[in-house]
């Protein structure tokens, strides 16, 4: 059974959860520290559960709809799916129990994060077929995960509210700038097959200047976000960390050199959110 799960872990790579959720995070207490009622731990769990099982169907979509490319492509032919440790039709059994039960866990938060929950999954859902028809696909994958949290405040509050959006948007580019660089190492595979993305669309040199463009925009934001919300020093700290490790990513890949792509692409940028999102949420309620 152990073993089982395992698989099914790796099939998803569950460690990449960390990227969004630590903003889901953010969004959920940004709202708590709002809000005058008492702090919910089953609303959290809801919550954290939510992504979980969003990131599950989205993440196992794309391996089921990706299973006979990813048989070609020397990078990924050991992917679950196509080396058999999992098959396409339990995969896909999968990514509809996991989808089940992202509605069902919606409907125990509130009528509205309800009513989007739909909308929420056919985006982060219609990603796996956009790298097929356009290489805008990077940012559709920011969208999917920049819904984490806008969608987490909803949760709590029940209504919109403008200041969680400034982190939404910073996902948005934030994400959209490294995946374009986790995209390089396929550039080759991806022109002979005919897939989409920006590095085929643009070369190698072009698409990292344009995931620094979109990281300095994620910069812009993340200044912008603190003065906006009047944030304190904890968040600036966190903010220098943030800053300091999107551009170690940058110093690590070079045009020439694209050997450090998965430190740059997994490593830094796990740390960096997680860094990120703990000085902000410690921020929210311990400095003025």
């Amino acid at each position: 059974m152990f073993n089982k799960i395992k698989k099914y872990f790796s099939l998803v790579t569950f460690s990449h959860t960390i990227f969004a959720l630590p903003f889901a995070m953010i969004g959920f207490f940004l709202a708590e520290r709002n809000q005058s009622n008492n702090f919910s731990w089953r609303l959290l769990l809801l919550v954290i559960l939510c992504m979980v099982f969003a990131r599950n169907a989205a993440m196992g979509f794309n391996r089921y709809l990706d299973r006979s490319i990813d048989k070609l492509n020397p990078r990924t032919k050991n992917r679950e799916i196509p080396a058999g440790l999992i098959s396409a039709k339990s995969a896909l059994l999968f990514v509809i129990i996991n989808s089940i039960l992202f509605i069902v866990t919606t409907f125990f938060i509130n009528h509205l994060t309800f009513y989007l929950s739909p909308i929420a999954l056919g985006v982060i859902l219609a990603y796996s077929y956009t790298k097929r028809i356009t290489p805008l696909c990077h940012f559709i994958l920011g969208i999917g995960l920049a819904l984490a949290p806008i969608g987490a405040y909803i949760s709590v509050t029940g209504f919109f509210n403008y200041f969680p959006l400034f982190f939404s948007f910073i996902v948005l580019f934030w994400v959209s700038g490294f995946d374009i660089i986790y995209a390089l190492q396929d550039e080759e595979f991806d022109k002979q097959k005919k897939l989409k993305s920006i590095p085929v669309f643009m070369g190698v040199k072009n698409a990292l200047f344009l995931s620094i463009g979109l990281h300095t925009l994620t910069v812009v934001l993340v200044i912008g976000a603190g003065i906006y919300g009047q944030m304190g020093i904890i968040y600036w700290i966190g903010t220098l960390i943030f800053i300091g490790l999107l551009t170690y990513q940058h110093l690590l890949v070079k045009s020439h050199d694209l050997s450090k792509i998965n430190l740059a692409f997994g490593t830094t940028n796990g740390v960096a959110s997680l860094l990120f999102a703990t000085c902000t949420i410690i921020d929210f309620f311990f400095t003025k």
